[in-house]
């Protein structure tokens, strides 16, 4: 390949005088003004770099021009004198941009291993298209290693070290790189320093004869992607050692190269090419011939599976994969034909959610491509039994952006990773009472999302409450026990949990609550169904009816009179209550005998008591109301009770018996109270004296007092007080001879001086009797007990009243 020459730039010649080019016969009147831009340098360089422009001077000389380096306008700067100032010359100057280059390198040499030490094998050569110190080259040798040659640093000549011999047994091949640095030079203001390597290839040659040798080593050749076969490279004149599995061939007589294929089919960039060249005398010499094929960006990624290309990939596998587990199902490899930048592209994965990630997301020229789970939870059977991706790959850094995708099919395997779940957390139930055993109470649902028998759901119930139901184990309806029998009364409300299990044991639970609905199958129900009563005018008569039914309204009741005899219409009675009770204009026993015609005052009442069921049920009682007004009852609440309670002899017994009961505990607590007083004080004081006190009207003086009026006839005078509670005797035991008393016999009594005045009158009160003689004081007199009196009236009342409705039952019957 011949080497690049570097040619000095040129300014462009516009002719004499004129203000553009190369300043050729260009005058200036001396009387110039200073700033004035008088000219513009216009120059080129043949290889199209960019030129800069400088004005030099001679040494020690004033500078009167100044010259823009990069636009070449020059501009006046100091006043010109013509008798004075010289002509001045104008020149592009070159800066040190340009690295050297090597004219006869990479190349390849063959040296005999007898070659002499010191002798010269080989002459690098570079050119520096700089000028100045930037164009000048020196040579050296870059090796890490000690080698057996050596480079003279101006001249570029490559020789054997003195006292190094080759030695073809040893080593064949020697690789020598060779640096060559320019003299440095300013650029962009800075000095830099360039250099370029090569490396120079020495085949150590067996001795024998001189071989033939090539000429204008090393060669060098291009292919594009677009070349056709048969493709001309470069002359030989001989044949090739090898040719890359057959897609070079060399003409023997004129060396000519040719391409045997298609670039496209070309698997490498770079082809070595050995060429032997031999002679009659069967010497020989080598050389290599460098092909290099020259990339397009003519090919889009490609997706590769086991058999070839391919666009779709399918995999079977288990839901719920351990995340960062490796899908080693798709075995997929990615290529793109193309070289460099034209093969660096990125690979995505689109699909749903972010379940899964490819592995690498960078790629250049071929990769295996790798699905990593990212998202384990997300894989599940029960929402999606397949998975559908697109792989996608993009190139990066190419105009044409090829890309190519490929449909990726994951189909998913159950697995049982549910539990059952039923419908809804509990379950509420209604069954009327009496319903018949084995009635279906209610239907509980649970789901398994699971497939198989891992779907399957068996049901079982459990807890106090479920002792009397059953429950289907595959369809999950509970009913009655087939001996149960369910009333409302007895118990209204069951609570039970049912169970939902798979095959595997996974379960969950749900509480069922049953109510046992009331049903109206009870009749109200009267204490007595045959009444006997007295009314006082005035005062409401209650009866009471009992629904045995758990709820309402069936236990709910209303009453009513059917029939009143001989009257029907001086009754009324509340229909919540049972309060029977008399007109609101009767008042007295006048209006009803009035209203009568009659003196009888006993009626016969017949009265419903209806529930508010459905059906409702009712029941009837006749009731006998004896009325009365409230002066002809006696003895007090007592006589009223015992006229209502007539027909009752067991409630008047027991009431007579409490109270005699009652009566009989206090009289126990008032004794027992005594005797544990007086046994704290530990004294017994049977005898006592009678005190004397004067009495004066309505005023009692404290008889323990020392009275202001010496005439006081009633005194009592004690050596020292009594700190015991002093009881008073009417009269007590004085006679004993041989009791010890412990105060003096009381004075004899003095008569008082004036009688006292008489207490004032008080109407309706009775007047103290002021005792004269006798020191006696009276104690009030008792009465006698209420209830004597009360139960004597009452005793004749029940006799009378039952006297009396015998007469009215005979004269009945």
């Amino acid at each position: 390949m011949p080497a690049l020459v570097n040619f000095a730039p040129y300014f462009y010649d516009n002719g004499p005088y004129s203000h553009n080019g190369n300043l050729a016969l260009f005058s200036l009147s001396e009387d110039t003004a200073v700033g004035t831009q008088i000219y513009s340098l216009n120059g080129t360089d043949p290889e199209g770099q960019e030129v800069r422009y400088g004005i030099s001077f001679d040494p020690g000389s004033k500078e009167y021009f100044r010259v823009d380096p990069v636009s070449g306008n020059i501009t006046l700067v100091e006043q010109l004198d013509r008798e004075v100032n010289s002509p001045v010359t104008i020149f592009v100057m070159d800066a040190n941009d340009e690295k050297p280059d090597f004219q006869n390198m990479p190349a390849i040499i063959d040296v005999l291993e007898t070659t002499e030490s010191g002798s010269s094998i080989f002459k690098v050569e570079a050119v520096d298209r700089d000028t100045g110190s930037g164009g000048s080259v020196t040579y050296y040798l870059q090796n890490p290693q000690p080698t057996l040659f050596a480079i003279d640093r101006f001249s570029g000549v490559l020789r054997i070290k003195s006292g190094e011999m080759l030695d073809y047994e040893k080593t064949k091949t020697h690789f020598v790189t060779v640096v060559a640095k320019d003299g440095g030079g300013n650029f962009n203001g800075k000095e830099q320093f360039m250099s370029s390597s090569a490396t120079l290839t020495i085949n150590v040659i067996d001795a024998q004869d001189t071989p033939p040798s090539f000429i204008g080593t090393p060669y060098f050749g291009y292919v594009y992607e677009i070349s056709v076969p048969v493709s001309k490279k470069t002359s030989l004149s001989d044949f090739l050692l090898n040719s890359d599995d057959g897609v070079f061939h060399i003409n023997k007589t004129s060396g000519c190269i040719t391409l045997l294929t298609l670039p496209i089919y070309l698997k490498r960039e770079i082809f070595n090419i050995k060429v032997k060249v031999s002679c009659i005398l069967l010497d020989y010499g080598l050389a290599t011939v460098v092909i290099r094929v020259v990339d397009l960006n003519n090919n889009p990624p490609t997706f590769y599976g086991e058999k070839g290309p391919q666009n779709m990939f399918e995999l079977t596998m288990y839901e719920h994969p351990p995340e960062g587990e490796i899908l080693r199902g798709l075995k997929i490899t990615v290529n793109d034909s193309d070289q460099g930048a034209n093969a660096k592209f990125n690979l995505r994965l689109i699909g749903p959610g972010r379940m899964l990630r490819v592995v690498p997301q960078t790629v250049l020229n071929e990769a295996q491509v790798t699905i990593l789970v990212e998202d384990s939870a997300a894989m599940d059977y029960e929402k999606n039994h397949f998975l559908t991706y697109k792989l996608l790959a993009v190139e990066i850094d190419t105009p044409e952006r090829f890309s190519a995708t490929a449909d990726i099919v994951i189909h998913l395997l159950d697995t049982n990773d549910n539990a059952p779940k039923f419908s809804s957390d509990y379950y509420i139930a209604r069954i009327p009472e009496n319903s018949p055993g084995g009635s279906n109470v209610v239907s509980v649902t649970a789901t398994d999302p699971d497939s198989g028998p891992w779907g399957e759901v068996k049901y079982s119930i459990y807890g106090s409450g479920a002792d009397l139901f059953l429950i289907q184990p595959a369809s999950g309806i509970i009913y009655t026990q087939p001996w149960a029998s369910l009333d409302a009364e007895v118990r209204s409300k069951y609570n039970f949990y049912v169970k939902a299990e798979d095959t595997e044991g996974k379960y969950s639970l749900a509480e069922v609550f049953v109510t046992v609905l009331d049903l109206n199958d009870h009749p109200p129900a009267f204490n007595d169904n045959f009444l006997e009563t007295t009314m006082v005018i005035g005062a409401p008569v209650k009866i009471e009816a009992v629904d045995d039914d758990a709820e309402i309204p069936n236990n709910v009741i209303e009453y009513a009179i059917m029939k009143a005899d001989p009257d029907n219409n001086i009754f009324d009675i509340n229909a919540d209550t049972g309060e029977i009770m008399l007109k609101s204009y009767i008042k007295s026993m006048a209006i009803i005998q009035n209203i009568t015609k009659q003196r009888d005052c006993t009626w016969s009442l017949v009265v419903q008591a209806r529930d508010r069921g459905q059906p409702s049920f009712s029941t009837t009682a006749v009731i006998k109301i004896d009325i009365t007004e409230a002066t002809q009852l006696k003895g007090g609440p007592l006589g009223s009770f015992l006229m209502h309670n007539r027909n009752k002899p067991l409630q008047i017994l027991g009431m007579l018996a409490g109270v005699i009961i009652f009566m009989v505990i206090v009289t126990v607590i008032i004794s027992t109270a005594t005797f544990l007083r007086n046994k704290k004080s530990n004294r017994i004081l049977p005898n006592r004296r009678v005190r004397r006190r004067k009495q004066h009207p309505w005023n009692l003086k404290n008889p323990f007092k020392k009275p202001e009026n010496p005439g006081v006839k009633f005194r009592v005078e004690e050596e020292e007080p009594e700190p015991e509670v002093v009881v008073e005797n009417v009269n007590y035991n004085n006679n004993v001879p041989n009791v010890v008393r412990q105060w003096p016999p009381p004075p004899p009594p003095f008569a008082p001086s004036l009688p006292p005045p008489p207490p004032p009158y008080i109407p309706g009160e009775r007047r103290w009797a002021v005792p004269t003689v006798s020191a006696t004081v009276a104690a009030k007199p008792k009465k006698k007990p209420v209830g004597t009196r009360e139960d004597t009236v009452n005793k004749a009342l029940v006799s009378e009243l039952k006297m009396r409705l015998e007469q009215k039952r005979m004269k009945h019957h």
